[in-house]
């Protein structure tokens, strides 16, 4: 099953974990200059990075929210 995940919800995330983009790389194996590019709007990844990035976030503590009316969000597990 694929993943969906926004620009605005990887910045978030990275930001409740205190996680750098470098940190997000070494868990994820996407390249830093593609999820600089992605989180500024400015690239749309394969789905394979996407998956990689909701994973590696996923396993440091967020989880994704999809909420009525499409509306989304991130938090940390409880």
């Amino acid at each position: 099953m694929s993943s969906f995940i926004t620009p605005a919800q990887c910045r978030a995330a990275r930001a409740l974990l205190n996680m750098t983009i470098d940190q997000l790389y070494r868990d994820s194996v996407v390249p830093r200059l593609v999820i600089e590019a992605f989180e500024a709007g400015e690239a749309k990844l394969k789905q394979a990075d996407l998956d990689a990035i909701r994973h590696a976030l996923r396993q440091a503590g967020v989880v994704f929210l999809a909420g009525n009316g499409g509306k989304i969000g991130v938090r940390l597990k409880s």
